[in-house]
């Protein structure tokens, strides 16, 4: 099971309710790519992030895209 490398985000199982409160398992899945990036400026590295941990690095540089 992949997780995201920098926030560790990964399948997270709870339970689905319906309208009558009966519980069957389901599962939450992060929204992970895989991209090329340099992170807090080190070597180019493929890594999974999710696309919130993606677009919030970009935006405050932390995270470059190569």
């Amino acid at each position: 099971m992949a997780k995201d490398a920098i926030t560790g985000a990964r399948t997270r199982f709870g339970n689905q309710r319906s309208h009558a409160l009966n519980a069957s398992r389901r599962s939450w899945k992060p929204n992970l790519q895989k991209v090329t990036v340099k992170i807090n400026g080190s070597a180019p590295k493929k890594v999974y992030l999710t696309a919130r941990t993606l677009k919030a690095g970009l935006k405050n540089g932390s995270i470059e895209r190569v």
